[in-house]
């Protein structure tokens, strides 16, 4: 009996130091998110692909979460509710401040050289020229999102080039849409006269049928700027393991379906680092838009 007794409690003894399966947690799903550049039901096309694409490739669960704002994007980074984000070159910046060690990890091919699109409504009589058209000023402008890089910190930085002065004392009214399709909406519906788009939405909506020519057209390109990026949290090697931050570029890098890059639309990703946009970073800081 006295045998049975010490082999029962050693026996439970072992089974309390046994190691203990970790429990599925939020902490097992990596989540990421993208600045809403375009209507919702567009995004979750596109980024519903890259999750799949990045579960198989990672091994764990991915989750894409849709946002409203690309302020809120930026929150979501800051709080820990992302781990990783396809930002504008602005926004990239202002995530970047928040979260110490937090990276540019990858870029599309051509974002280095980005570029923004000024547009107006055929009633104008505008038409499209190399050099900055002053003669928007006195109409009515809309931006984009205020956190937008290509629709609204670079328009802001030529249109203060070109006139001295803040947007608000150059036009007649000023307005921020929000999101580059429905900028273009906006300048086609003649809501607004001329307006700042995102060079990429500007064309694939005009290959796509959705921009009527006859209404809206192209006036001014901006010189090109660093713009779209990855970005991803310090933290996350300590959350889902050494190196985890690496696996995460590779899949990046290495994104290679047609299907899934046209969705975006990229050719292909490059590698990426947080100084490529310190003109970005300077720029919004002469605007005072960061500190």
């Amino acid at each position: 009996m006295m045998v049975r007794s010490v082999l029962a409690a050693a026996g439970a003894i072992a089974l309390l130091q046994a190691p203990v399966a970790k429990p599925v947690s939020a902490a097992d799903t990596f989540v990421f998110t993208a600045i809403p550049d375009q209507d919702e039901t567009q995004l979750r096309k596109r980024f519903g692909k890259v999750a799949k694409y990045l579960s198989s490739t990672l091994g764990l669960k991915v989750k894409y979460v849709p946002v409203k704002s690309y302020a809120a994007a930026v929150t979501a980074f800051r709080n820990n509710q992302v781990q990783l984000a396809w930002f504008g070159g602005l926004s990239g910046v202002r995530a970047r401040e928040l979260v110490k060690g937090s990276r540019a990890i990858a870029q599309g091919k051509k974002d280095p050289f980005f570029e923004t699109f000024f547009i107006a409504h055929k009633s104008t009589g505008l038409k499209f020229s190399k050099s900055f058209p002053k003669k928007i000023a006195g109409m009515t402008f809309t931006f984009g999102s205020k956190g937008s890089t290509s629709g609204r910190l670079m328009p802001e930085y030529h249109i203060r080039a070109a006139f001295g002065k803040v947007p608000r004392k150059v036009f007649k009214k000023v307005g921020f849409s929000g999101n580059h399709s429905r900028t273009i909406a906006l300048v086609q519906s003649g809501a607004y006269q001329a307006g700042a788009v995102n060079y990429k939405v500007w064309n694939r909506e005009v290959k796509s049928g959705k921009v009527d020519t006859s209404k809206v057209t192209l006036i001014w390109k901006t010189p090109p700027y660093p713009d779209y990026q990855w970005t991803i949290r310090g933290d996350v090697n300590k959350k889902f393991g050494k190196g985890f931050d690496k696996k995460v570029t590779n899949a990046l890098l290495t994104m290679n379906d047609p299907d899934l890059l046209k969705s975006f639309p990229r050719k292909g990703f490059i590698a990426a680092q947080n100084s490529d946009y310190a003109p970005i970073k300077n720029t919004a800081k002469k605007l005072g838009l960061i500190d």
